[in-house]
């Protein structure tokens, strides 16, 4: 089976525009990101609409391709760019894998993890999730921006929510951590090339709607996402002040080494 990685990577970013080019230890953050990919995937691509960016990734040895402006998330991107790439060599891949282009410190571990998830033939997509821990505390699971994730006992996602499921009936929430197990979800995707294809023309779903996110829509539509855990806690990138605690996190791990 072979696997493609594409990195989404935007400049107009309204939290920290130009977020892809931004420095970190010495290299833009994309580049950081695509080093970390390269060595566990067949290929490895940029998609942006941005020719900033697209320069940058070609002056670190890079392969980069122009896609629209107008995508409405990062899995419309990665189709484009894998059809135009199939025009360029032809469709060779089964596998293609979303790598979010603010994730410089994604683990070997956990791209393996999703790429293993589709040694099960019924898997559609895969993604990731990791375990909420009660250090976390409760705002963390309560927070929004964080979505949640329920699993069936096959490991697959029956449910994806910004609100915090399950909720835990008789329970005090200041013991929900302690007393059930949570799953954080982890934005990396993987789709079987027909998969990603597929979805990308369904229209917006009910749930996706409500909720904002649209793995709903996929899970709507029949779509079986296989999950896989991680235990590796990560460093993205959203704002200026995530970046300079980014900078921390490298300067320590490269302290360890």
């Amino acid at each position: 089976m072979k696997f493609i990685a594409i990195i989404p990577a935007r400049y107009a970013s309204t939290r920290f525009p130009g977020k892809p080019l931004a420095m970190l230890g010495g290299k833009p953050v994309v580049q950081r990101v695509y080093e970390r990919v390269a060595a566990e995937f067949d290929a490895v691509a940029v998609a942006t609409d941005d020719e900033r960016i697209r320069d940058a990734v070609a002056a670190f040895g890079g392969r980069a391709v122009m896609t629209s402006p107008d995508h409405r998330s990062g899995t419309d991107r990665c189709r484009e760019a894998y059809e135009t790439l199939c025009r360029e060599q032809g469709c060779t891949y089964d596998v293609v894998v979303n790598v979010q282009g603010d994730e410089p410190f994604i683990h070997p571990s956990q791209l393996r993890t999703v790429k293993g998830l589709f040694d099960d033939p019924a898997t559609d997509i895969a993604t990731l999730v990791k375990p909420f821990s009660p250090a976390d505390g409760l705002g963390a699971l309560e927070n929004p921006n964080s979505p949640k994730v329920v699993l069936d006992a096959r490991s697959c996602a029956v449910y994806f929510s910004r609100s915090v499921i399950p909720y835990l009936r008789g329970v005090p929430r200041e013991e929900w951590l302690s007393r059930h197990t949570y799953y954080k979800h982890i934005g990396l995707y993987a789709y079987r090339a027909a998969v990603l294809r597929a979805i990308t023309e369904l229209p917006a779903s009910p749930l996706e709607k409500a909720e904002s996110l649209e793995q709903l829509r996929w899970l709507e539509n029949g779509y079986r996402i296989g999950v896989g855990r991680t235990d590796v806690e990560t460093v993205g990138i959203d704002t200026p002040e995530d970046l300079a605690r980014a900078e921390a996190f490298l300067s320590r791990t490269e302290a360890e080494r």
